[in-house]
């Protein structure tokens, strides 16, 4: 690439101007022209990776030559309609002697900035036009978060970090399309920012986030986190009092919560494990990290009646829950199912505690072990 100065230039253009002009064409210079620039340079808005043209009309122009010059470096680029720079990228169009057209291929950012249209006449006469060169989006790897293991409880913040030009917008979503739990207890469908962050976060916090940049150029790029929320095993039993009569089918259920995942199964009264197989069906039914126990008796017999327990385990702990299943032939017996009627006088103390659970708070009637 060869550089001159704007002074540099103009003896160039004269110089080459001498060497290209046969003798006799120098007669025409006498012919007195006042060339005369017919519009202004357009300013040019180019992706990386395009093409841009940046374009100068002169009229009258007469004997006189049209350059173009990269303004910061003062590199000649182009005199007439021959390409002076080494830049193989770089190209001259020539209409009519009266429009140049400067095209660029490949666009890079080092080409952003200032270009000028110049006349030799004395004194010179220019005028300049800005290319602009617009970058898509990236993310970067760092300081962009990864993959997140926490422990529920804590605090969480999640990070972004992207590069392109204009700067990109940063807007984090929940892959699912679920909202995100704000401190305040907000629930939005986004949040804008290279970070935020999830204080006490929860097990209804886990899930796969998305970090989306954009910058109003093509395309728009995103980066997923997944956020793993690791918590110890909790059990809900729906029913704790359960009544049968011998030779009917019947079947306890226990709802449980952990992750990582936990190991679940059922329990006697003295601690033997409730075996697979024969009377007895097993049946665990799982959804992300909730899982539904089912214990199916084929046919209750006079030894099935007794407690039983789920139970649930996981690296963090391990609870249980108990179902009471009780004979409903027996006479005088004082038991009753969790969701039969119950006299308004009844003691109290025989009614059978209630489960409040919603996306913010959750209660379990057992103890936990951890």
């Amino acid at each position: 690439m060869f550089c001159y100065n704007i002074a540099e230039a103009l003896g160039l253009v004269l110089l080459l101007s001498a060497y290209i002009i046969s003798p006799a064409a120098f007669s025409e210079i006498s012919v007195m022209t006042d060339p005369k620039f017919s519009a202004p340079i357009n300013n040019v808005t180019a992706a990386v990776g395009r093409e841009a043209l940046l374009t100068c009309v002169v009229h009258d122009l007469g004997a006189y030559k049209v350059a173009w010059l990269r303004v910061d470096t003062q590199t000649i680029l182009t005199i007439q309609n021959h390409v002076i720079t080494k830049n193989k990228r770089i190209g001259i169009t020539y209409t009519e002697k009266k429009t140049w057209q400067l095209r660029i291929k490949d666009i890079r950012e080092t080409d952003r900035g200032w270009y000028m249209c110049q006349i030799n006449t004395d004194p010179m006469k220019s005028q300049m036009g800005y290319l602009d060169v617009v970058v898509p989006p990236d993310i970067l790897d760092y300081p962009t978060s990864t993959d997140m293991v926490v422990r529920e409880g804590s605090n969480v913040t999640m990070r972004c970090a992207a590069v392109g030009s204009p700067a990109p917008t940063i807007v984090w979503r929940r892959e699912a399309g679920d909202n995100i739990s704000l401190q305040d207890g907000e629930r939005v469908a986004a949040v804008e920012g290279s970070t935020f962050t999830i204080p006490k976060v929860n097990r209804l916090h886990m899930g796969a986030y998305l970090c989306i940049a954009s910058n109003g150029v093509p395309p728009s790029v995103s980066k997923r986190v997944m956020l793993i929320v690791h918590f110890p095993p909790m059990i809900w039993v729906p029913n704790q009092l359960v009544g049968a009569v011998e030779g009917q089918q019947m079947t306890l259920e226990c709802h449980s919560e952990a992750y990582p995942k936990s190991i679940n199964y059922w329990t006697r009264e003295k601690g033997d494990i409730v075996p697979q197989g024969g009377k007895y069906e097993p049946v665990l039914t799982n959804n992300a990290y909730k899982m539904v126990m089912k214990l199916s008796i084929k046919v209750v017999s006079q030894a099935d009646f007794g407690a039983y327990k789920c139970i649930a385990k996981n690296s963090l702990g391990e609870t249980d829950g108990t179902i009471k299943l009780y004979n409903k032939s027996r006479k005088g017996s004082n038991f009753y199912e969790g969701n039969d009627l119950v006299d308004e006088d009844m003691d109290s103390s025989n009614k059978r505690k209630g489960m409040v659970k919603n996306e913010e708070s959750i209660n379990y009637i057992c103890n936990f072990d951890y």
